[in-house]
């Protein structure tokens, strides 16, 4: 990533960070026009890291079984259906909702023991063959969407009316219920209307190129969250 793209993606993530803390009641307007004024540097642990091309469902993966007890979870836009696969694994109650399901891979990359690891074909991951809507959110305790086109307003909005968490990629604003107001970021305008819609939203990243900066939110009811 040049300079300029760290640069500007640290900027982002400290404004959602100003913007989380405001939500919960830690508002810092001094702190706002600081980040909004000055270059800042990467200061992740993983800055000193390449971004990895692949492996974006093992890295959430192993993100969320390490900040999340085991729950009951959506994979929303989950496709192929390999996270939803992993959390099973891992002992979750995992489903896909998406309108195409597709065939499970037959085999992935372990990033623990960085070993290929085969996939038994007549594994089936659960699959509701539909487009996500906020009435799909019932019985689940948290929502997942990875890049998921079009659903992220949708999440946020059903994590709010069933008390459930989130944890968010988002991607374009392409099929969105509302496009940011100018100036504003697309991450930024969705961690606002999280905040407005009475979550506790909190920023994260993940070591792989591309859009690698989530949101997230604690189940409401009882916490399931470690962090």
């Amino acid at each position: 990533m040049k300079k300029k793209d760290r640069l500007r993606a640290e900027k982002l993530y400290q404004s959602l960070e100003v913007i989380a803390a405001a939500g919960d009641g830690e508002e810092d307007t001094e702190g706002l026009a600081a980040i909004q004024g000055q270059a800042v540097q990467m200061v992740t642990d993983s800055s000193h890291l390449p971004r990895l091309k692949r492996f974006r469902f093992q890295l959430l993966h192993q993100w969320l079984i390490h900040n999340f007890a085991s729950c009951r979870a959506a994979d929303i836009g989950g496709g192929k259906g390999l996270l939803s696969y992993l959390l099973i694994q891992s002992g979750w109650q995992a489903t896909v909702i998406d309108p195409l399901p597709q065939k499970l891979p037959d085999k992935y990359k372990d990033i623990v023991t960085d070993r290929r690891v085969k996939i038994d074909p007549n594994f089936r991951v659960p699959v509701i063959a539909a487009e996500f809507e906020a009435q799909h959110a019932h019985g689940f305790d948290l929502l997942i969407g990875m890049h998921a086109h079009g659903c992220n307003v949708k999440i946020i909005t059903a994590a709010a009316q069933e008390g459930c968490g989130f944890v968010l990629f988002p991607c374009c604003v392409i099929d969105e219920l509302f496009v940011p107001p100018p100036g504003v970021h697309w991450l930024e305008s969705l961690a606002d209307y999280a905040v407005k819609q009475g979550h506790v939203v909190k920023p994260f990243r993940l070591n792989f190129r591309g859009q690698n900066i989530g949101l997230y939110a604690q189940k409401r009811s009882t916490d399931i969250s470690h962090s």
